[in-house]
């Protein structure tokens, strides 16, 4: 950490001499606020992850894209597993704030921008995000280095085909792909969507269904926000999709969890994030089989 430490306070994009201080949160990264001639950044430190198929390009990319739609900070300096951008001040939302009605709606407009605007202003090479893909990927390397997983595996896999067959076939948009509530930003003025590194091309169901798994939405605002998200009555069709992948979305956060278990190097329990989002899984995957 203080080589890293002190490679930050020299990055070529200071005017004068900096004080990097750690800031808490990111689970696949290091964070740090820096102050220079009076103006606040963050540098995000993070390497390539082949597990987890993340690329720092295409991360780099989408968040540069992303700012040019005028949904995240602009991106300051750049160099390998280095991303300096402009500090947001403002309120880091909570699963309790995304559920506020007034907040849900606004966060509504942020994926809609996200689906229709940021692709606009990608550049070349912007990679795909199919969640059962994801899955079965994670789950081939939870079986290669016989994880204390194993046994799960197979009917994972096999939940993983059926809910990938009920989605059918997609309409593809550029999704950012990790609707956490510490990945939205209030100023008081706008909201802000940050932390692009899984984004991609995707179905819309995704950013949707992962928003609400994410924050625990309530089936009335789970629908609310498929019929104003799609301008359409929610039949029963689109519910039944929808439940397939938000099972996807939860089943594939349980499986990043797995696989970080095994790789990660950052000081976090990962071993009860898997537990929570396994019974989050379950559950869903009998409200799924309901429909």
């Amino acid at each position: 950490m203080k080589i890293c430490l002190q490679h930050i306070a020299q990055l070529p994009c200071w005017t004068s001499r900096v004080d990097p201080l750690p800031l808490e949160g990111g689970l696949t990264n290091h964070n740090f606020r820096v102050r220079d001639a009076g103006q606040d950044y963050v540098v995000r430190v993070g390497a390539d992850l082949p597990e987890h198929g993340v690329s720092r390009c295409n991360e780099v990319n989408a968040a540069r894209a992303a700012y040019r739609a005028g949904l995240g900070p602009e991106i300051i300096h750049v160099e390998p597993s280095i991303m300096v951008m402009r500090f947001i001040e403002g309120q880091v939302l909570t699963p309790e704030q995304v559920r506020q009605p007034t907040t849900l709606q606004r966060l509504l407009e942020i994926v809609r921008s996200c689906h229709h605007e940021v692709a606009e202003y990608l550049r070349p090479g912007v990679l795909n995000f199919w969640v059962f893909q994801v899955n079965r990927s994670y789950i081939s390397q939870l079986q290669q280095a016989q994880s204390s997983y194993c046994s799960d595996l197979p009917i994972l896999r096999q939940r993983n085909t059926i809910l990938e067959q009920a989605v059918g076939p997609v309409h593809l948009v550029f999704s950012h792909n990790d609707m956490l509530a510490a990945n939205f930003i209030d100023d008081g003025d706008r909201m802000w969507l940050l932390d692009w590194e899984y984004a991609g091309f995707n179905s819309p169901l995704f950013d949707l269904a992962n928003l609400a798994a994410n924050n625990v939405l309530p089936e009335e605002q789970q629908r609310w926000l498929l019929k104003h998200y799609f301008d359409n009555v929610v039949d029963d069709r689109l519910w039944y999709r929808y439940q397939a992948m938000k099972c996807a979305s939860l089943l594939r956060e349980s499986l990043w969890s797995m696989v970080s278990e095994l790789h990660s190097k950052l000081d976090y329990d990962y071993t009860t994030y898997t537990r929570q989002n396994m019974a989050c899984f379950k559950q869903a995957w009998l409200t799924f089989r309901a429909c």
